[in-house]
């Protein structure tokens, strides 16, 4: 598959190189695992097989040989040299034609799987593009080969996929409190529950920025750096919170208020600039 136009950005990705933490090496991988794992189950690929991430849509490739994918994530056009294919389906791509993917209507990010995987070579057991660690293949660029396996296995029985709408302005996601909670005043927390914060345009795969009410600290010291993760709302000087997701550092020195929870990542990878957010409580489980 030969890259003709990338948008703003498109990265190899597959589930990321997990075990590597305490080398300095972060997860990295898709930034919405629950698309990129769909457009693999439905071109017969193992779930964690590479594909293409496309940021904003702008995508383009041409088959080399006959290929059959499945495009999902953000919602966008979708066709085969000019004619229209479906989200969330199986496409075949004959030989000398072009897949193009265009601005998505909501979401950000579009996963391409093509059945037998992007094989580019690995790194640290990964073909992930890790974009603050500088691991794995750069981004890619028009003219990029890109090298496909063989597929194993059969196709599956059911070549489309029922996916729900993804929000349009606002999205909802479940927060449990972060372990520096006490580090900021008591009233902080219920700001972040209480009232919306907006997506900014300097968000990327590391982290999302946001503008909205301060979360104001109780604590002025210095914290040391510790662990962190994606989902993790981290609050530097500006007391505003910034969402780490994929490609997050290993360690942060500002304290994290609150943690959205692991089924909410994928949504947050989804957020564009502007787009409203607003975070609730979970609720505990009665017993």
């Amino acid at each position: 598959m030969q890259v003709l136009e990338t948008g703003p950005l498109s990265t190899v990705q597959d589930l990321g190189r997990p075990g590597h933490a305490g080398i300095g090496v972060g997860l990295s991988g898709a930034a919405d695992r629950g698309s990129l794992r769909l457009a693999n189950r439905l071109v017969g690929n193992d779930e964690g097989a590479a594909c293409v991430e496309v940021t904003f849509g702008g995508f383009a490739a041409r088959a080399v040989t006959d290929l059959v994918v499945a495009v999902t994530g953000a919602t966008c056009p979708v066709t085969v040299d000019g004619r229209c294919g479906a989200m969330n389906s199986l496409l075949r791509v004959p030989a000398g034609a072009v897949l193009r993917l265009g601005l998505p209507a909501t979401g950000l990010r579009s996963y391409v799987a093509v059945r037998g995987g992007v094989i580019v070579e690995p790194v640290l057991g990964s073909r992930s593009t890790d974009l603050l660690a500088g691991l794995g293949p750069e981004p890619l660029s028009t003219g990029s080969d890109l090298p496909v396996g063989l597929p194993h296995g059969d196709l599956p029985p059911i070549d489309f996929a029922p996916v729900a709408c993804q929000p349009a302005e606002e999205l909802r996601l479940t927060v449990v409190p972060g372990p520096r909670q006490d580090w900021f005043a008591p009233d902080a927390l219920t700001a972040l529950l209480s009232q919306p914060y907006t997506v900014l345009s300097e968000s990327n795969r590391i982290g999302i920025r946001l503008d909205g009410p301060v979360l104001t600290r109780s604590k002025e010291e210095e914290l040391p750096s510790e662990g962190t993760v994606a989902g993790a709302l981290q609050v530097p000087p500006s007391s505003r919170p910034t969402l780490f997701l994929a490609d997050h550092p290993v360690t942060g020195g500002y304290p994290v208020i609150a943690v959205v929870v692991a089924e909410d990542v994928d949504k947050a990878a989804q957020a564009r600039p502007g787009m409203t957010l607003r975070f609730t409580a979970r609720q505990r489980v009665a017993d």
